[in-house]
């Protein structure tokens, strides 16, 4: 299994689709919007930059559990910032490290200063999973002896 796979593939596979926010749009509406996508995070864009990202733990711990109404709080209020990016050469590896280690499941691809994508941590393990049952079946393969080689 290649943990030095460069996180482009993940996209490349995944899709490069963004989805986000306004900093002064109202928590609720980053809740729909949310849902709408099934999704457990928003980028937080100003101008086309990138200034924060609101994930549903930001909502948990900094709304519902300090008895704010999400109708009333603002995005910017909330959200994570600044926010740790990754670039499309980083690898699976260098992002599972950077998730781990400060305790986060989204991380936004940027290249020459755009966005490129999101990773999520749900991705890194599917893609994880798959690398290795594919590398479970090729060593089935190997010892029943029908190995190309």
């Amino acid at each position: 299994m290649e943990m030095n796979q460069k996180i482009s593939a993940i996209l490349n596979s995944k899709g490069r689709k963004v989805w986000s926010i306004r900093p002064e749009a109202c928590v609720y509406e980053a809740l729909e919007e949310m849902s709408d996508r099934e999704i457990g995070a928003l980028l937080v864009i100003s101008d086309g930059d990138l200034v924060g990202l609101l994930s549903e733990r930001d909502y948990a711990r900094k709304v519902i559990l300090m008895g704010r109404s999400s109708k009333d709080t603002f995005v910017s209020e909330i959200m994570t910032a600044p926010v740790l990016t990754v670039g499309p050469d980083d690898t699976i590896d260098d992002c599972m490290r950077l998730m781990t280690g400060h305790r986060i499941r989204h991380l936004p691809v940027v290249e020459s200063g755009r966005i490129t994508g999101v990773i999520s941590l749900g991705d890194l393990v599917n893609w994880v999973i798959r690398e290795q049952a594919e590398t479970i079946d090729h060593l089935h393969t190997y010892i029943a002896g029908s190995y190309p080689g």
